[in-house]
């Protein structure tokens, strides 16, 4: 399917909205060294502090879904990338610990709005959904590999108040940007599928707990749980895999370049996984118009289960086998996200659309953050071989939970307004 001018232009200004995003959250890690001795503060508390930044990012996600349900996803999208801009701008002025935490609070809370609000405007907006979520995706890796890097180069020349200024800039030019796009929001919608008044109502707080029920009630309970196990799957693949890929006998003796010393090899294995993970949201995107997304969530949360298992053989292998092993993981754990995505449009109705992934990124971000800490027990407390077996018992879940979707019903409930609800 050939995009339309509408699918064109609200995939050129996710795209872009998605990757600020990510360019300032994967920013944030690179200045902890020098706010260390900016501020004379200890590790333990400034991790606290970070914490205390990243955590809305998931929690908010619940409150942004509402209020684009009720204000418009492109309203809520433009006031994301200006608060998170400004918000950036603050730090830099940031005078103490305090300050700096009040700066990342913000960030947080702004920050969260936008996979609600972006993602229901392409799921209502957008006639060939799986090729733009799938754009959308892979413009978000971009954003994640150039966050840090522009953040760590541009520090090696500045001091970290002008760093914090200058990346506030595209966050900037992307609002213009924002504010001169033309399309309509309602494009892939069926004439009468929704209307103002019945996004104001779903928008508000006296329907939300009903809401709330009636897609619980169906089968969006089934892609919470999924999305919630990939969240889990995911958080604890990312959040370790660099530190284990670092440690694999055959990392050692290999240095970098010179000027690249405090980089090990397997953080450009992790950089490559990321890479080729562009691939498997491409490809997945265009996959979801072909196969159920019931069907492709339970092939990929298979092939996640087996690579889970299989890096403790791969360890101690050669180079080239853990190349080609980060590859498959990175194609195959960025392969569900178009999946996933188009599920959430397949079974909610689209005048609760924003509700429905306030409540997807409260289970990814959110919930799914629980495997950092479980994993870091396991490593800690177990061995390697233990954290994979339970990240692969968590893939199969996730593949159980997708076969009881593709053999249920595919009809998303409706969401009423009480005022529709009195009528009847």
């Amino acid at each position: 399917m050939t995009l339309t001018d509408n699918d064109r232009a609200i995939a050129a200004f996710t795209m872009l909205s998605h990757a600020i995003v990510h360019w300032f959250e994967l920013a944030i890690p690179i200045f902890l060294v020098v706010w260390l001795d900016a501020f004379e503060v200890n590790v333990a508390l400034l991790g606290s502090i970070v914490a205390l930044g990243y955590a809305p990012f998931g929690l908010g996600a619940l409150p942004a879904g509402l209020l684009a349900d009720r204000y418009g996803p492109k309203r809520l999208v433009l006031i994301c990338l200006a608060g998170m801009s400004l918000s950036f701008v603050t730090l830099a002025f940031a005078t103490s610990i305090y300050a700096l935490a009040a700066g990342l609070l913000c960030w947080g809370v702004i920050a969260s709005i936008y996979h609600p609000a972006g993602l229901a405007l392409i799921s209502t907006g957008v006639e060939d959904r799986g090729t733009v979520f799938a754009w959308h995706g892979i413009a978000g890796n971009l954003g994640i590999a150039l966050g840090p890097f522009a953040t760590a180069t541009l520090l090696l020349v500045f001091e970290w108040r002008l760093v914090a200024i200058a990346l506030a800039v595209p966050g900037v030019l992307a609002t213009g940007y924002g504010f001169t796009a033309r399309f309509d929001p309602t494009a892939a919608l069926e004439e009468g599928t929704i209307s103002r008044d019945d996004a104001t109502e779903s928008g508000s707080g006296s329907s939300f707990v009903a809401n709330s029920r009636t897609l619980f009630a169906g089968s969006f309970l089934l892609v919470f749980a999924i999305v919630t196990v990939v969240g889990l799957y995911y958080r604890g693949v990312l959040t370790y895999l660099p530190e284990l890929l670092g440690g694999l006998p055959a990392m050692d003796g290999i240095e970098p370049p010179g000027g690249l010393e405090e980089f090990s090899l397997g953080d450009y294995f992790y950089v490559g996984l990321l890479v080729v993970g562009m691939a498997g949201q491409y490809t997945a995107g265009k996959l979801t118009s072909r196969v159920p997304v019931a069907r492709g969530l339970v092939v990929v949360f298979l092939g996640l289960a087996l690579l889970a298992v299989a890096f403790v053989p791969v360890s101690t292998m050669g180079l080239g086998v853990i190349a080609l092993y980060c590859g498959c993981i990175g194609f195959s754990l960025f392969a569900i996200e178009p999946f996933y995505q188009e599920a959430v449009a397949v079974y909610t109705p689209a005048d609760a659309r924003g509700l429905s992934y306030g409540y997807t990124y409260l289970g990814m971000f959110g919930l799914g953050a629980v495997s950092i800490s479980l994993g870091g027990v396991l490593l800690d407390q177990a061995t390697m071989s233990v954290f994979f077996v339970v990240l692969s018992a968590i893939a199969l879940l996730g593949a159980g939970i997708s076969v009881r979707l593709l053999t249920g019903s595919a009809v998303p409930p409706r969401v009423e307004s009480p005022q529709n609800s009195a009528e009847d």
